[in-house]
């Protein structure tokens, strides 16, 4: 799993708080540099943050992305 995010996205600090306060460490990439827009781009569709990479797909939404990190 990988985070898609923008530093300054407050739905972004929301899922990255989220996971500090769970002792959750995911590969973090910012959606701001050309190689992981792209790749964002290219695997949802979109340019939208927070995106959760998950087995092959992405989740979008932040209260999404939590709730499917507080059920695995």
């Amino acid at each position: 799993m990988e985070l898609f995010y923008f530093p300054e996205c407050p739905f972004c600090n929301k899922v990255r708080a989220y996971m500090a306060a769970h002792d959750i460490e995911l590969p973090l990439l910012n959606a701001h540099e050309p190689e992981n827009e792209a790749c964002l781009i290219e695997l949802g569709g979109m340019r939208q943050v927070p995106a959760l990479l998950h087995d092959g797909e992405i989740l979008y939404e932040s209260d999404d992305i939590i709730a499917y990190l507080d059920a695995l």
